[in-house]
């Protein structure tokens, strides 16, 4: 794993729970308004040691509930499997934050029972993926399709999320991305984060009226749980 940073305390990250946060490196996605840009690239500098993570995790356990583990893209990780294998047996619940590139890695991990929560980014409606993502469009967003079924069917706790960049999405497009959610999923729309972007002095979008869309979007999916966060 080539881990680049570890917050030993989140009270909102994990749902219901008190968590420390690993941010892996390496990501296959160039979305423009990505926060956290330090760890797109695979051979970053300040690399963490596994083990000095874990044994990290391991000296705080007893004030924790679980870890996420998040990016950066962790199913990058070929080991990853094994890194979540430690933190369960410390006893600790998992969460992973994933892109959905890698429905193999998913599904291998669900298999095992490594994951007690996922979250999944969904960038935009499927058509029109690669004006976000900026990589192999039509491969990645078949594998991301792919993985958001799997997700959605292995009944493990889950929320898809869509960081809301109007220059990108509009309303219409986050109603139709909550139209590939069932009624008991939960969908988040996420504000940009302006401060610090992959593109540098990326444009501010006028805002859209979030509340507005998730009415929307409720009206068109009776019980889907819609989410605003900041």
């Amino acid at each position: 794993m080539r881990i680049a940073g570890l917050q030993p305390l989140s009270l909102l990250d994990f749902p219901g729970r008190v968590a420390a946060v690993v941010f892996t490196q390496g990501c296959p996605f160039r979305c423009v308004y990505c926060h956290n840009p330090e760890l797109i690239a695979p051979q970053g500098k300040n690399v963490l040691e596994t083990e000095d993570v874990l044994d990290r995790i391991g000296e705080r356990k007893l004030f924790l509930d679980g870890v996420v583990v998040t990016g950066g893209e962790p199913t990058v990780h070929h080991d990853l499997p094994e890194f979540l294998s430690e933190l369960k047996s410390m006893g600790l619940e998992t969460k992973l934050d994933t892109n959905g590139v890698h429905p193999r890695m998913i599904e291998r991990i669900i298999q095992e029972g490594l994951a007690d929560f996922f979250a999944m980014d969904l960038k935009h409606v499927w058509r029109d993926y690669g004006s976000v993502i900026g990589t192999a469009a039509r491969a990645a967003t078949e594998n991301c399709i792919e993985t958001m079924r799997i997700i959605r069917s292995s009944g493990i706790a889950s929320e898809f999320r869509t960081t809301v960049y109007p220059y990108l999405q509009t309303e219409d497009d986050l109603v139709e991305i909550a139209e590939n959610l069932g009624t008991d999923d939960c969908y988040v729309l996420q504000e940009i984060r302006y401060e610090k972007t992959l593109q540098t002095h990326l444009p501010r979008a006028p805002n859209l009226d979030l509340n507005a869309v998730a009415e929307r979007i409720r009206a068109s999916k009776p019980g889907l749980r819609v989410e605003i966060r900041a």
